[in-house]
């Protein structure tokens, strides 16, 4: 990984993630079971504030495709933990979403961990894939620099 601060400034978007007690495993950190959920929460936020109402769920939506992480550092139940979210690539079906999970203690930054989704438009009335409306990519050429 480059230098953390400057890969944290290549995302505009970030959401603090509350550890849950239950979060944690036995051996006293989060179980890495947990990190696709704070992925995910931070692309449903990222969704929220990009894409607006722009997105019809119940109809014209998208699936997940596809996940990775790369686990760097336990994380804690006393980390305060921030999730960075962007997209990264925009196909003709599907689009990558990146994600970082840093801890931000005493202003003290460390990966925590990193990973990727990919993410296929989806018509969930003919059930088929679609291309990504312009809409959307307007959205996120507007948010992002892609």
């Amino acid at each position: 990984m480059e230098d953390l601060q400057a890969l944290i400034s290549t995302f505009h978007h970030q959401i603090n993630i509350q550890i849950r007690f239950k979060d944690i495993d036995k051996l006293g950190h989060v179980n890495n079971a947990n990190h696709l959920t704070y992925f995910e929460m931070g692309r449903v936020t990222y969704f929220d504030d990009v894409f607006r109402d722009k997105i019809n769920w119940e109809q014209i939506s998208m699936i997940l495709a596809k996940s990775e992480i790369n686990y760097k550092r336990p994380i804690t139940l006393s980390d305060k933990l921030i999730c960075y979210t962007k997209i990264s690539k925009l196909g003709i079906k599907s689009f990558d979403t990146d994600y970082l999970l840093v801890a931000n203690n005493n202003n003290e930054l460390e990966l925590c961990a990193y990973g990727k989704s990919v993410m296929v438009c989806y018509n969930y009335i003919t059930k088929q894939t679609i291309e990504i409306p312009q809409e959307w990519i307007s959205s996120i050429k507007e948010f992002e620099t892609i």
